[in-house]
């Protein structure tokens, strides 16, 4: 049988705060708003809240995509056209694509001995274009976004229609490895899949979501993988 790892994109293989943060320099500067920390730091608290929301199935996609422009503008006391930089945001953060340190070598070690896949919840063209700036799609079997799956990690759907779209999937043959709780390990719980968080930072966990292994380095990962896949998925 294949031994699959499900890999979470942003924040465990690209460095997404890196793309959002040169992503939203430049949208800011377009508009003529001013590009300050405080600014940069108060919309990532708006993205991640906002997203959160649509974890839980409070907010859909559409409404994240923008709302969060319309309360960044309204926090900070500037009128700006939120469809707009909708636009220019998603036009800019398509083509970022700064790695997590240590993942294109962790990726091209891996693809030799496992089979590869990406999941992501995020906004499919975006995505895409990140991927392939990246020059990444060659190291997986195949990709699963969920703006094109029309479900959403962590729900037990979206893991549903990977495995129906992998051939011969197992749920003891597979690991997911991401950096949050809420999405990653959440939704490999949900879908009864062994599950990998990545947390570089040693971030205390106060979601109660435990997940079965945890690394602060990619490079520890191949260690984790040997000796799970060697013990036949045993968690």
């Amino acid at each position: 049988m294949s031994k699959i790892v499900l890999f979470d994109l942003d924040d465990t293989i690209l460095d997404f705060h890196k793309c959002e943060k040169a992503a939203l320099t430049q949208t800011l500067k377009a508009l003529d708003v001013p590009v300050t920390e405080q600014n940069i730091t108060l919309y990532s608290k708006i993205n991640d809240s906002m997203w959160k929301k649509l974890e839980r199935g409070e907010l859909t996609r559409q409404q994240v995509l923008t709302n969060r422009f319309e309360e960044f503008f309204n926090q900070i006391g500037i009128c700006r056209d939120s469809l707009k930089t909708k636009t220019l945001y998603e036009q800019s953060l398509s083509r970022q694509c700064y790695f997590v340190e240590g993942a294109l070598p962790l990726l091209k070690h891996l693809y030799k001995k496992y089979d590869l896949y990406i999941i992501s919840n995020g906004t499919a063209h975006v995505q895409d274009g990140r991927i392939a700036a990246a020059k990444i799609a060659k190291y997986f079997k195949d990709i699963f976004i969920s703006d094109k799956i029309g479900k959403n990690k962590p729900s037990k759907e979206f893991f549903i229609y990977c495995a129906e779209h992998i051939t011969n999937f197992d749920p003891k043959d597979a690991i997911i490895v991401g950096d949050s709780p809420s999405s990653d390990i959440l939704g490999g719980i949900n879908a009864g899949i062994t599950t990998c968080r990545y947390n570089p930072q040693n971030a205390e966990n106060l979601s109660g979501i435990i997940p079965d292994y945890q690394i602060s380095r990619l490079s520890d990962l191949p260690k984790i993988l040997e000796r799970h896949f060697k013990n036949g998925g045993e968690k």
